[in-house]
Parts: C-alpha cells; sequence; structure tokens
C-alpha cells in the first residue's frame, strides 16, 4: 500500500518553497536595464504560499541560465546599447528564513536575506554608447565573478483547511560590487523591491499540489546610468503530485509582461519586455541522520520572447531547518 503525504511532510518540503520563494539573483534575459531584472522568475514554484512552521531554515539555490537574443536586437546594459546578446550565468544563492513563532493578523511572519554570488558572462556582437547610441564598437565579451546585491524581505502566510496563502515583500539593497560601464554585473547599482500572493491548494490525501503566485517589481534608477526600469509583472504556477513522502513530480511555467516602459535620460527606447516559460521538477526529501533535507530540480524553456533575451533555466536546489523553535501539530488538521 502507497503511503499518502502527511501535512508535516509536506510541510518540510514547502520550507524549500518558501526559501526559494524569496531567492532573488538577476537572471540573464529580462527587457531591462542589463538585461536582468532583480526579480528571479521561476523561483516560485510547488507550495509557494505554504508557510513552514516556526524556526530559522537555510537553503543553498544554484541558479544556471543561457539565453540570447538575435536578429539585431538591442538591449540597454552599462549605459550602452548592446546589439546581438548571448548571455549565460551560474550563481549561488544562500537563503536565510527566521519565522517568527508569534502569530501576526492571524498568520505567520517569516523575515529573509539573500546573498547571491557567482558567474555572468554577457557576449555582444555591437555596442552602441553616447546621445541616441552615436558610437559604435566591435563585439565585446564581458565574464564576471562577484558578489551581487544582498536581498532582505518578509512573508506573511495563513491557512485554512487545503489553503494557503501567502504575502511578500522583497527589497533589492545596491551595495554590491557594480562594475560601471561595463554590460556583466550581477549588482543592479538601485533600489526595488518586489510585492507579491499567492496561493496554494494542497490535498494531503490525494498528494496534489495547485500552487500560483502574481507579484510586481517596481525598481529606482540607476544614478550611474541615468536609468530606470520600468515596472514588472510576474506570474508563476506549478501543478505536483506527491506520489510518497519522500518523492514529487510535475509542470511548472511562469509569465513575465513588462508594463510600464524604461526611463530616464540614459533610456533611448522604452524597451518593455514579455516572455513565457514552462517546464518541470522533480522533489526528493530524506534525512540526513535525524535532519530532514529538501531537495528539487527545476527545468524552464523560454517562449514567445519580446524585446529580451529567449533561454532555458535549472535550479539546483537544497534546504534544511537550523532550529525548529517549537513543534506544530499540522498532521493534526
Amino acid at each position: 500500500m502507497q503511503t499518502q503525504p502527511t501535512y508535516l511532510t509536506i510541510a518540510i518540503s514547502a520550507i524549500f518553497a518558501s526559501l526559494m520563494a524569496m531567492s532573488i539573483v538577476p537572471s540573464v534575459g529580462h527587457a531591462a536595464e542589463g538585461g536582468a531584472g532583480f526579480y528571479l522568475l521561476g523561483s516560485k514554484g510547488p507550495a509557494a504560499a505554504i508557510t513552514p512552521p516556526p524556526g530559522v531554515f537555510f537553503s543553498n539555490d544554484i541558479y544556471i541560465y543561457s539565453g540570447e537574443l538575435g536578429g539585431g536586437r538591442a538591449l540597454p546594459s552599462g549605459g550602452r546599447l548592446a546589439v546581438g546578446v548571448d548571455g549565460s550565468a551560474v550563481i549561488d544563492v544562500p537563503t536565510v528564513l527566521w519565522v517568527l513563532p508569534e502569530e501576526v493578523l492571524g498568520g505567520h511572519l517569516g523575515l529573509t536575506a539573500t546573498l547571491p554570488i557567482g558567474w555572468k558572462k554577457t557576449k555582444a556582437d555591437l555596442t552602441l554608447s553616447g546621445p541616441l547610441g552615436g558610437t559604435a564598437s566591435g563585439s565585446v565579451s564581458d565574464p564576471v565573478f562577484t558578489v551581487g546585491d544582498p536581498v532582505v524581505g518578509g512573508l506573511l502566510g495563513w491557512e485554512e483547511g487545503n489553503f494557503h496563502w501567502q504575502t511578500g515583500v522583497l527589497v533589492n539593497v545596491p551595495i554590491g560590487d557594480y562594475q560601471e560601464g561595463e554590460i556583466s554585473n550581477i549588482a543592479f547599482h538601485h533600489w526595488g523591491a518586489d510585492v507579491s500572493a499567492g496561493v496554494t491548494w494542497l490535498d494531503p490525501a490525494v498528494g496534489l499540489d495547485l500552487s500560483a503566485v502574481v507579484g510586481m517589481t517596481f525598481n529606482a534608477e540607476n544614478s550611474a546610468t541615468d536609468y530606470r526600469t520600468g515596472n514588472e509583472f510576474h506570474f508563476e504556477w506549478a501543478a505536483v503530485q506527491h506520489f510518497n513522502e519522500q518523492f514529487d513530480a510535475g509542470l511548472i511555467g511562469y509569465y513575465y509582461n513588462q508594463v510600464t516602459g524604461d526611463s530616464g535620460a540614459g533610456a533611448t527606447s522604452d524597451f518593455k519586455g514579455e516572455v513565457a516559460a514552462i517546464g518541470a521538477t522533480i522533489g526528493w526529501n530524506f534525512k540526513a541522520g535525524e535532519l530532514p533535507i529538501s531537495a528539487r530540480i527545476k527545468y524552464f524553456h523560454e517562449f514567445a520572447a519580446e524585446n529580451r533575451a529567449e533561454g532555458d533555466a535549472v535550479y539546483l536546489s537544497i534546504s534544511m531547518p537550523l532550529a525548529i523553535t517549537k513543534p506544530t501539530n499540522i498532521a493534526a488538521q
């Protein structure tokens, strides 16, 4: 007889989901300055709105991306326009999440901190600079290995029966290693905020998880380039089946749309972008001694891109509790 996943087991795996929901690092292809937005598409997925029990949790996520923008199209980067862009990145994202034991507005409050570090390489067939892109230079290849901007945030989550819902806010703090004038950067050199709301329906009797999250990213101006990226809408979804307490698999996807144009003295066009992606995920829960650990692989293939690179992304993620503040009788619900 097959064992059905309990709420307690799924809550442990939700540690991964909540930490991933707060993992924000630059991707390579948004239609924004530098070809990147500080919110990482695909960071929310299975169990996205389930809040872990009170305690301190740690995750480490490796994000791998490769994409290109062909057809002679251009993206703003480092105060220049980069034409014919190919980009790739491998970025490590350690994240700490603290869920407070006290109730806040009937739910549980979580605080988080993330510090990305990694490698990014951007290649362009041509770069244009000066007023309205008046000065042209040849092909450029710009690799960088450095520390990005830290991101701090909070979430507030509730549950009722099989339904779980959560709101969150993230703030990009512009103190990372930003290389002025370069077309590759992990840091953004500007403040940013992302607000989101999500819901998860999880039936432990059948092991089905349906999750969806909507959000909006707001960007301040980069003072080094006089460039302000427009507001960015994102929608993410997941449909996952838990086959037992250890293993789950399913489909995932996202949709991105820059709803307002770029602005500032450094912007020669609004560069409003759009893209969709679909992919698959596999999750595995296991123990190292008595320590519960959640591991997950996610793969996304992008399509229907407009004014941004189109490519493939992979997440390799692992998470675990560092301390549980108090036991939570989730299984009894």
